[in-house]
Order: C-alpha cells, then structure tokens, then sequence
C-alpha cells in the first residue's frame, strides 16, 4: 500500500513536470520579439475580476489597464489616438458606440493601440471636428456624415435618405455596389479617412404639440429639423429650424417651437420632449436608417500598420452589427416608459406621407442640379435601389 501511494505522488509530480516544460510551452504561440515572462495567477485575494465586473463603461478601459498583465515586451510600441465624439457618453446607443470603439480597439490589439474617447466639447466642440481632424489637430471623431452636409451636401446621403434604404439595403449599397469607393474619394480629397462605424435602425419622426391630419396642418409650423428632411418639411411650409440638442426643450417651452425631430425613442424619452409635446409620430420616412462614422486623419491612417487598420475596420464593423440590434431592441421598453406618461403614438396620414414624398423628389432633383457629388451619389443609390427592387418584391411579405 505504501509503495502504491509513493508511487502515485510520484507520477502526478513527474506529469506535472513535463506539462510545464514540455508540453505547455509547446501550447504558447511564440511571437517574434515577445519575451515571456512568469504569469502571476490571480488569487481570491487579488479584486481584479470583481473590479471589472462592477465597473462602469466611463471607468472601464483606465481599470483594465492598471490590470493588465505585465508581460509585455516594452520595446512594442503603443499608438495612441485622440478620438473627438459629437455624443456624449451618458447617452444611449450614440455614446455607448463612440465608447465602444475606445475598449474595442484596445482588446483587439492587446493594448498596443489606444483610441482614447473624449466627450464633446473637452478635445473641439462638435461643429469643429471635420476641420480638426483634417488638419491633423486630433487624430480622429466619431460622428455622422449628416454633420457635414453644409459643407458639402454629397455626405448627407452617406447618412440617411428620405423614403430611403433600410439598413440591409444601405448596406448592400455602401459594401458591395459603389458606395463606399464615392465615399472614400470624397474624403480623401479632403485629408480624411472614414468608417462607417454605427448604424441605427428606423427613428421616430417627430414630436408634435398638435394632431396632424392634412398637409394644411404642417404650414406655419416651427420645428426643429435638419438635413435633407428640413428641406422636404419646407416644401410644404414648415419653418424649420437648427437647434443643439440642449436648446430644444428650451425652446419648446418658451413657445418658439411647435415641432421637434429628435432621433428614437430611447433616447427622446431620456432627454424628457415628452414633456412639451405628446403627440410622437411614425413612421420615420425621414431617416428609415442612420449611418455613423469614425473619421480620421487621413495621414494618420496612412501611418497606420495592416494589422492596426484591420484592428479599426474589424471594430467598426462589429460597431454597425452592435449598433443595429441595440437599436432595434430597446426601443419599445421606452415607448412603453413613453404611453404610460401621456403620450400619444400617432401614424402619418396616407396623404400627408404622399405629399412628403412628393416633395422629396423635388429637393433630390434640385440638389442634383446644384451638386456633382449630390448628383454622383444619388444616381449611384437610385440605380442600386431599382436593381434591388426585383429582390426585394420577392422576399417582402
């Protein structure tokens, strides 16, 4: 018996062994240039686990990085971006995407690449983004193309269309037709390189202090709008207005408002337009599905390794997957949130929706004439749109 037992300590010691210095190291892939150190194991005493699983997504990325493991050859260099967001972090889905790409990028790269996030205003405020990351100033944005649409109108199309694409076939378009070459030709020519890196579903399509019924309803009446949509509102005698997302309860309530477009409804009910106006309309024939993007310094991409440009597109890409189904899913606890503070679901008359696309076909006209670009990138989408039709008949119940 006693013989049995040495013996079986003694295997378990002998195997123990050759794991560790045969056949373990055999398991480690072995990178040039990477020195491997003694891995500490993390005991119950050590909170790391529990710290992470408590954090927050502001204090995320700083705890994971006082917790990274110390073996990293200090001879690999760390890129380090600053990244602008026009959307603050505390707001849902927009903010949660602008931080998503900061702790993405660092996990995919195992902390070689950092794209640190910071909130409007701190780096440049919102409308001075494009003009900071062309020159160079900050490194890169998370934004939407729509924001550059004054500058120049082609960008209004890479961001929603009016009684446009869904998702599915906006992205169809954008990767496999020519979309994303336009794009990239577009802001190449002005020392930016861009990624379509988020993408929300269907918005709602407006806050309304008064029932709408007729198109007569609509003329006279002051709404807060921007983008290609505004401009359709105006066929139809809107006035419409630009204001910042902080101005317009402002405005509601001092009565310079009777309208307000906003984005959906988890975030409407967040910023509280509820409040001032009752009456939520659908469907969105504005923006039927909304890109976003992460613009950088064209040089600074240019400097960028393969893999460090395959780590960005591989996590804006997982963005615009990430994006799509957090923006279809939590949208109908808010309209619940919504109904059982007072507020009334409305629908578009068949008629009104009739007139607004009427009008839509105007204002593309229009600004086709004035536009090449406009004019480019709406002849490619509308050709697109009419190939996908035959598909699209087929598959739609």
């Amino acid at each position: 018996m006693r013989n049995l037992i040495i013996g079986a300590i003694f295997g378990a010691v002998t195997g123990a062994v050759i794991g560790a210095s045969v056949i373990g190291p055999q398991l480690v892939e072995q990178v040039p240039g990477f020195v491997q150190h003694p891995i500490s194991i993390i005991t119950p005493t050590m909170p790391v686990v529990q710290s992470r699983i408590k954090t927050s997504s502001e204090t995320l990325v700083p705890q994971i990085k006082a917790a990274r493991p110390k073996f990293i050859d200090k001879n690999i260099q760390i890129t380090q971006w600053r990244m602008a967001s026009a959307y603050g972090s505390s707001i849902p889905l927009l903010g949660d995407l602008a931080k998503r790409v900061e702790r993405q990028v660092w996990r995919v790269s195992d902390g070689r690449f950092e794209v640190k996030f910071h909130n409007p205003g701190t780096l440049v405020g919102p409308e001075q983004m494009f003009d900071a990351v062309r020159s160079g100033a900050i490194d890169a944005a998370f934004t939407s193309p729509a924001e550059w649409a004054d500058k120049f109108k082609a960008l209004s199309l890479f961001s929603s269309v009016p009684f446009g694409p869904t998702a599915r076939e906006y992205m169809a378009w954008f990767y496999f037709s020519d979309g994303q070459k336009i794009y990239n030709e577009i802001y190449h020519k002005r020392g930016i390189h861009s990624l379509i890196c988020g993408m929300s579903a269907s918005e709602a399509s407006g806050w309304f202090k008064k029932k709408i019924q007729t198109t007569e309803d609509l003329k006279g009446l002051r709404m807060r709008i921007s983008g290609l949509g505004a401009k359709v509102m105006q066929k139809l005698g809107v006035e419409t207005q630009i204001l910042s997302d902080g101005d317009v309860l402002v405005a509601f309530e001092s009565g310079v408002l009777d309208a307000a477009e906003f984005f959906q409804p988890a975030v409407d009910l967040q910023h509280g337009i509820h409040r001032m106006a009752n009456n939520y309309y659908f469907p969105s024939w504005h923006q039927p599905a909304t890109l976003f993007e992460l613009m950088i310094n064209l040089d600074a991409w240019e400097a960028l390794s393969t893999a460090q440009k395959s780590q960005l597109e591989a996590v804006c890409g997982d963005n615009v997957r990430h994006s799509l189904a957090q923006s279809e899913a939590i949208q109908f606890n808010a309209l619940k949130q919504l109904v059982s503070a007072g507020v009334n679901l409305q629908t578009w008359p068949t008629e009104v929706l009739e007139q607004l696309r009427r009008a839509w076909r105007d204002v593309v006209m229009e600004e086709s004439r004035k536009n090449v670009e406009f004019h480019r990138v709406w002849k490619s989408l509308e050709l697109f749109r009419e190939e996908f039709s035959i598909w699209r008949e087929l598959i739609q119940p």
